[in-house]
């Protein structure tokens, strides 16, 4: 073995990562997304000026820490692209324990920050970090690396099936005593998503399903306020409901009514005006819906569509390349993303019960945002080694 060889094999895999290299970018992926946060960012502002101004004594304080969360989450995502695939696939592991650390030091009173009535959150002083959104990826990165080592075994054995359900069911606990029932959900369906896509089999995954299915049934029923928002979903226009457990449903529900099929016009919602709670947040789409109406909407669906089935696509094309650790992380973002914006789309329209999840690139947040723009990251460096793959093949062909 020559000198240069063993230099190679012996060099840590950090110093891999090269910050001048030039990428080839999915233009197509990135442009959707950017058009997404855009829209994102007026749908912020308008939604949060009266409540801004209240709160703050400016307009735009809230739009402009939007801004900035949006600036380090395309720093961020700058920042991934360059970090090759193998260094997720090594750390993974550190990643979860990591994530697990963070989810037990949010529970820790005074290291824990408590806001309407969770433990969600670790003050960093400029901002308030949300565990939970990272612990999600970490637990992509995991499921990826352990299904890429372990395939055959998931496939045919029962023992690497129950493995990472292991951690899942760790990570589960510690968000449903903060509680978040909706990261749980979110974090549950993209797993098994990943599992299924992974190959297990359908007796497996059947029997999985039920019980995550029946857990979540007997969750949701455990707790009154839990029970109470169910009952407020089915039934939001009682006398009980509608001023209770039902006040934020019909609240979106009239700003989509009002929304029509053009809305009633940019900044010229009145559901923002302190009717409709968290209107910069989790129902920013409802004050979306009134000022744009049925064309605003469909705009939204379509690019969330493209940009799902376009991580789908990526996940395909690195499968068939056998780049299976490549294929599972595109394969989780796109339902990371895809489930997450499915619910709170469907908790806006009525569709689903209250969940407290933030719409992808688009609700105010930093940790969500954050996240969001660390996994389209991900999605462009899948983007960029399936291309270097690709010329590296047909150079061989040749």
């Amino acid at each position: 073995m020559s000198s240069a060889t063993r230099t190679a094999k012996s060099e840590p895999i950090w110093q891999k990562i090269d910050f001048k290299q030039t990428l080839i970018i999915d233009r197509s992926l990135i442009f959707a997304v950017m058009l997404l946060a855009a829209l994102g960012w007026l749908m912020v502002t308008s939604a949060s000026m009266d409540w801004s101004e209240r709160h703050f004594g400016s307009m735009f304080h809230i739009s402009i820490r939007h801004g900035i969360f949006l600036l380090l989450g395309a720093s961020a995502c700058w920042v991934m692209m360059r970090i090759p695939l193998a260094i997720w696939r090594s750390v993974s592991g550190l990643l979860v324990v990591l994530a697990l650390i963070l989810l037990v030091a949010v529970l820790i009173p005074g290291v824990g920050r408590e806001i309407n009535g969770s433990m969600r959150w670790l003050s960093l002083g400029i901002m308030n970090a949300q565990p939970s959104e990272f612990a999600k990826l970490a637990t992509i990165l995991y499921m990826a690396s352990y299904l890429d080592r372990r395939r055959e075994e998931v496939q045919s054995k029962w023992s690497g099936f129950i493995k990472p359900l292991f951690i899942l069911s760790l990570l589960a606990i510690l968000l449903l005593l903060e509680p978040d029932f909706g990261a749980v959900v979110v974090l549950m369906l993209s797993t098994l998503g990943l599992l299924f896509l992974g190959g297990v089999k359908a007796g497996q995954f059947i029997l999985t399903a039920l019980v995550v299915v029946g857990s979540s049934v007997a969750i949701l029923l455990s707790q009154p306020y839990r029970l109470k928002r169910l009952t407020g979903f089915w039934e939001p226009w009682t006398e009980e409901n509608v001023f209770g457990s039902g006040y934020q449903l019909t609240q979106s529900l009239i700003a989509f009514g009002r929304g029509e099929f053009t809305g009633v016009g940019l900044g010229n919602s009145i559901q923002k005006l302190f009717y409709l709670p968290e209107a910069h947040t989790d129902f920013v789409f409802a004050i979306w819906a009134e000022e744009t109406g049925l064309l605003g909407c469909l705009i939204i669906l379509g690019l969330f569509t493209f940009v799902f089935l376009k991580a789908m696509s990526l996940g395909r094309k690195a499968f068939e390349k056998e780049q299976f650790f490549a294929a599972y992380v595109a394969y989780g973002v796109a339902l990371l993303i895809g489930f997450q914006a499915f619910i709170n789309l469907g908790v806006n329209v009525g569709l689903l019960p209250t969940k407290g999840l933030t719409l992808p690139f688009i609700s105010y947040g930093g940790s969500s945002l954050l996240a969001c723009c660390i996994a389209l990251g991900l999605l462009l460096r899948v983007h960029h080694e399936m291309a270097v793959h690709g010329k590296g093949m047909s150079h061989e062909k040749k």
